[in-house]
């Protein structure tokens, strides 16, 4: 499997994209797409979430093949522009992007886990993590993450 180069720009999350600012998604660069991708799906979890586990921030799939996933996506089921995608719910039970909010203290480690697929997921708006990993499975030609960290 080919890798993804996924970047954010900055190690450090901006307050803008947190509970803390207003709340919005912020963009990833996505480079070395292969020019069979038909879609993109991203999954962003804190690792660092307590007691061991994992708390999945965004869950968005069936964005069109781009370099460069905007800023700012609205947070309804589905988004027609600035690209196509379909969102799921995100352990807060919101759909779309919700920023992190932990408690004061160490840095969380934040990870935006971007699949390349070979075909657009079947999988209606509002499905959760477990569902849209379930449905990546033989569809993933590509994969790539970005981290940043953030805490208060």
């Amino acid at each position: 499997m080919d890798t993804l180069k996924v970047t954010l720009g900055t190690r450090e999350l901006p307050a803008d994209y947190t509970c803390d600012g207003v709340d919005r998604s912020p963009p990833l660069h996505i480079g070395g797409l292969n020019e069979k991708v038909v879609a993109l799906a991203v999954i962003m979890e804190d690792s660092s979430a307590a007691h061991g586990g994992s708390f999945t921030h965004w869950i968005i799939w069936n964005i069109e093949a781009v370099r460069i996933l905007p800023e700012g996506l609205p947070k309804d089921p589905e988004i027609m522009f600035p690209v196509r995608a379909v969102q799921g719910l995100n352990d807060y039970g919101r759909i779309g992007y919700s920023g992190p909010c932990p408690a004061s203290g160490s840095p969380h480690r934040y990870i935006f886990k971007v699949y390349a697929l070979d075909a657009e997921i079947s999988l209606p708006s509002g499905a959760t993590k477990a569902e849209l990993t379930a449905a990546l499975s033989g569809h993933v030609i590509q994969f790539g993450n970005a981290e940043a960290i953030y805490s208060r």
